[in-house]
């Protein structure tokens, strides 16, 4: 199994999925997501739902306890050589636990935890639905720092996925620095984006992001002569946003863009590509209401 760059994409959307900062600042959220397909019959649908619960343990050090579910609906009406219903519905289910606190030099340390159930759910679970992820972080928050001219938060970390195929941790990074009282940008993975604030409560953003899933087939098939066990979907997409913010916590968003790069893949036991689904690239749509720290 090599890590060429198709691989490396779908590695860094996986990372895209449990984002340190928006597992740091989200306690609830939910989510709508749509790909249409102009050259295809194909559609894509995904629904998400968060809820994050912070306990604080003393001053400065909280446990966090919460969950995730994402609703993957995938509408294959192209021509297949395979039966479409067995991968209509993904189920990917996170339970997320974490530990934070700070030190007297103000750096926050971090750790989290995410056992997950990604599958088609078409049986009984079995452990090959089960995935175990997590990581640990240091943030360097200075963005209240009234003495700075720029202020600015600089994460740092170590990531490990179990469904990209890599045995080892991987370096997260974002770099978050605002320029003036009308622009900031953030610099890292899975999103970086140019920002623009009208007043305290419109914004817009010209954003690059990735976003993508792993999830294991309870009924294997046989796609061209070799067996299929899971499907994956890496996308990058150029794009453009809106946030309305209700108050300082709760905000309404819009993002539409076009993809940059879409890889839909069958894969075996050994995650090795078999069959690639529709890739051509299409419009992107993702809306949604969150509550944040």
């Amino acid at each position: 199994m090599t890590l060429n760059f198709r691989r490396l994409l779908l590695i860094l959307a996986l990372v895209a999925i449990n984002s340190v900062s928006a597992q740091l600042t989200d306690l609830a959220r939910i989510e709508y997501s749509f790909i249409p397909k102009s050259d295809s019959e194909d559609r894509y649908t995904r629904l998400r739902a968060l809820v994050n619960y912070p306990i604080e343990l003393k001053e400065d050090t909280f446990f966090v306890v919460g969950g995730e579910y994402n609703n993957i609906l995938l509408d294959l009406n192209d021509r297949y050589p395979f039966d479409r219903s067995l991968l209509e519905t993904i189920h990917i289910i996170d339970l997320n636990l974490g530990y934070t606190y700070k030190t007297k030099k103000g750096l926050r340390w971090g750790a989290k935890f995410n056992p997950r159930i990604a599958s088609t759910l078409n049986e009984k679970i079995t452990i090959d639905d089960f995935f175990l992820n997590g990581g640990i972080y240091v943030i360097n928050d200075r963005r209240d720092d009234e003495t700075l001219k720029r202020p600015y938060r600089l994460i740092l970390g170590l990531t490990y996925n179990a469904t990209a195929g890599v045995p080892f941790p991987l370096p997260f990074v974002s770099y978050f620095r605002q320029v003036n009282k009308n622009w900031s940008f953030n610099l890292g993975v899975p999103k970086s984006n140019l920002k623009y604030y009208f007043n305290k409560k419109n914004e817009v953003q010209l954003f690059v992001g990735l976003d993508g899933y792993f999830a294991h087939l309870q009924r294997p098939q046989e796609v061209l002569g070799r067996q299929v066990n899971n499907i994956s979907m890496s996308v990058a997409v150029l794009g453009l946003g809106y946030e309305y913010n209700f108050t300082k916590h709760l905000l309404a968003y819009f993002y539409t863009g076009y993809t940059l790069r879409m890889n839909n893949i069958l894969r075996n036991e050994d995650q090795d590509e078999v069959f690639r689904l529709d890739d051509i690239n299409a419009f992107y749509l993702r809306s949604g209401l969150k509550f944040k720290i």
